[in-house]
C-alpha cells in the first residue's frame, strides 16, 4: 500500500508475527523512470526473512520490460504487475486498474513481461474484477491463463467500487476454478474468522491482506492460530496503544518535523481508528491534532484500558469532512 507499507512498517510487522510473503510499494514505471531508492530499500534491506515480491505499475511496455529486468538483479521472489490500483491519479493515466478498460493492451503487456521474467524469479499479477463492471473478468481470465503467470491475486471489487462495496468473492472462486496458477484472495479480510471464511468459500491458496494488517498487526498470527486450532490472541486497548507508540517511533524519520510525522501517522490511524470505537469520535479527534502530545492524548483517551479490543472494523457514520483522506493501492 503506497506510502504506508514501507520498510519501517515491515520492520514493525515482523515483531508481531508478520506475513509469509511481502509486496513492495509499487515502482512507478514510465519511459524515463528509475527504481525509487526508498522502495528498493525494502528489497535490499529486507528485514522480514521472508520472500519479497517487487510490484510495478505503468503501461509503457518497453519501460516495464526494462524495469522488470532491473528488478531481477536484486533478491526478489517475483515481479508483480499492478492491475488493481483504484486511485484516480493512477487510473486516469491508464495504469493500475485503468488498464482493465483495455484487455487487448493487458494482453500485450503480459506477453512482453512473461518473456522478460526468467526463472527462478516468478511473474505475478494483481487485478480487480474490471473497471466499472465485472463483466470483463471473463475476458481477462483466459488472458491470464494464456501467459502462464505464476500467481494471480484478485481483489473482489471493480475499480469504480473502490473499497465501498461488498467484496464479490464468487468471482475469486471462479478464477480459482478456471486458472492453472495459484490464486490469492484479496479484499476486506479483517479477522481470523473472516480469513477462514474467505479461504473456504473461494478455494484460494492464500490471502493478500493490506488494510486489515495495518489496523491489526496481530492478524497474520491470529490466522495461523485459528488454522492450527490454537487460542486466538485478542489485544487489549493497552496493547493497541503500545502498537501505536511503536508505530510512531518506528516510522519516524530522523530530523523530520513533528507536525509532518503526525500527519503521516494519520494515514495509519485512518485504518486503525475504524476498529477503536463505533461512533467515529476517535477518528474525528485524531484528524484534528497537530502535535505529538495532542496525538497521544487522544490515543490514550480511547485506548488506555485493559478491555478486549479485537480491532474489527465498525461501520462508522462519519461526516463528509471526516472522509478518509486518499486511497491506497
Amino acid at each position: 500500500m503506497q506510502d504506508v507499507t514501507d520498510l519501517p512498517f515491515w520492520r514493525l510487522m515482523v515483531a508481531y508475527g508478520g506475513a509469509d510473503l511481502y509486496y513492495t510499494e509499487y515502482f512507478r514505471v514510465h519511459a524515463t523512470s528509475r527504481l525509487e531508492p526508498w522502495i528498493l530499500e525494502s528489497i535490499t534491506q529486507n528485514p522480514t526473512a521472508r520472500p519479497v515480491i517487487a510490484q510495478m505499475i505503468g503501461n509503457d511496455i518497453a519501460a516495464l520490460v526494462r524495469t522488470a529486468k532491473e528488478l531481477q538483479q536484486h533478491s526478489i521472489a517475483a515481479v508483480d504487475l499492478n492491475l488493481g490500483c483504484p486511485a484516480p491519479v493512477v487510473y486516469r493515466k491508464c495504469a493500475g486498474g485503468g488498464l482493465l478498460r483495455e484487455p487487448k493492451r493487458v494482453d500485450a503487456i503480459l506477453g512482453a513481461l512473461r518473456d522478460a521474467v526468467a526463472a527462478p524469479v516468478k511473474f505475478t499479477v494483481k487485478t480487480r474484477l474490471g473497471f466499472d463492471s465485472p463483466s470483463v473478468f471473463e475476458e481477462l481470465l483466459p488472458i491470464f491463463a494464456k501467459h502462464s503467470i505464476d500467481l494471480l491475486t484478485v481483489h473482489g471489487r471493480t475499480v469504480a467500487e473502490m473499497y465501498r462495496s461488498e467484496v464479490h468473492y464468487d468471482f475469486i472462486a471462479r478464477a480459482v476454478t478456471v486458472l492453472p496458477c495459484p490464486v490469492l484472495a484479496n479484499g476486506n479480510v479483517y479477522s481470523a474468522a473472516k480469513a477462514e471464511e474467505v479461504l473456504r468459500f473461494t478455494g484460494a491458496k492464500g490471502l493478500m491482506i493490506g488494510r486489515g494488517a495495518i489496523r491489526n498487526p496481530w492478524l497474520f498470527q491470529q490466522i495461523r492460530q485459528r488454522r492450527s486450532s490454537e487460542t486466538v490472541f485478542v489485544p487489549t486497548g493497552q496493547d493497541v496503544l503500545e502498537y501505536v507508540r511503536r508505530l510512531y517511533e518506528t516510522t519516524c524519520p530522523t530530523a523530520v518535523q513533528e507536525m509532518l510525522h503526525v500527519q503521516k501517522m494519520k494515514k495509519y490511524m485512518n485504518f486503525i481508528g475504524l476498529g477503536v470505537e463505533p461512533t467515529g469520535r476517535f477518528l474525528h479527534d485524531i484528524r484534528r491534532v497537530t502535535t505529538k502530545a495532542e496525538f497521544f492524548r487522544v490515543c490514550e483517551n480511547f485506548l488506555d484500558h485493559d478491555r478486549p479490543t479485537p480491532l474489527e472494523p465498525f461501520q462508522l457514520q462519519l461526516k463528509e469532512t471526516d472522509a478518509m483522506a486518499g486511497e491506497h493501492c
